[in-house]
């Protein structure tokens, strides 16, 4: 098994309005996204999962094959910057997708 992590050309989250996180995973080989998006380890159920949020908090989930891309985007708990937001600017969020093993 190899990991997400060390497939990826990126991983990165980032604020994507005051109430939203957005995720891209990307690749720099097609071969590689194919292989990822074949394998289904990253689906709106696996993502939801792998946060510990209800799917219902997936705002979108998009294989995105032109720019050899996995993004998706969560709705925040709270809007960001407001009291008790551990995360500014959702650049934190994306460390759980690293591990994730691909067959």
């Amino acid at each position: 098994m190899t990991t997400l992590g060390e497939l990826a050309k990126t991983v990165r989250s980032k604020n994507a309005g005051v109430d939203k996180i957005t995720f891209d995973v990307i690749f720099r080989e097609r071969e590689t996204y194919e292989r990822v998006t074949r394998s289904a380890v990253l689906t709106r159920a696996s993502v939801a999962a792998l946060f510990r949020i209800p799917e219902s908090r997936l705002a979108d989930f998009v294989n995105f094959a032109p720019g050899l891309a996995i993004k998706f985007t969560i709705y925040r708990e709270r809007p960001s910057g407001s009291a008790g937001d551990p995360d500014i600017f959702g650049c934190q969020q994306y460390a759980p997708l690293l591990d994730v093993e691909v067959p």
